[in-house]
Order: C-alpha cells, then sequence, then structure tokens
C-alpha cells in the first residue's frame, strides 16, 4: 500500500492525518471498545470524572468571582 504525497512532505501529511483521525475520534473509540466493562463501572466512572471535572472549574471560577 504506497501512496504518494502531494502536498508537502511525508511528515506534514502525518500530522494532517493524525490530526484528522483525532478529530473524528476513531482511536479513542477503539480503545473504549477494547475490553468490555459493565454498565456500573462505566456510571461509577463517569460521576468520578465528572466530579473532578466540576472541582477543576469550581478552582478556575474562584479567583474570577
Amino acid at each position: 500500500m504506497s501512496k504518494t504525497v502531494v502536498k508537502g512532505s511525508f511528515e506534514s501529511s502525518l500530522k494532517r492525518f493524525k490530526n484528522s483521525v483525532a478529530k473524528s475520534g476513531t482511536h479513542s473509540e477503539f480503545k473504549k471498545r477494547q475490553f468490555f466493562s459493565k454498565p456500573g463501572v462505566l456510571r461509577r466512572e463517569a460521576m468520578k470524572n465528572a466530579i473532578i471535572n466540576s472541582r477543576k472549574n469550581n478552582k478556575k471560577n474562584k479567583y474570577y468571582d
């Protein structure tokens, strides 16, 4: 499988490809679906992440009030 690079060098093409994969969320979706997690575990992790994010936001907004 060989491709020819039309615009720029190979490095810039690789960077554009990585950015497009990151924007589409393919890699993160693959990592998420690699192992099965029970629904209860997913809920607990989501709640834990929500708490962490709210604490971060509260810490940031504390200085702006």
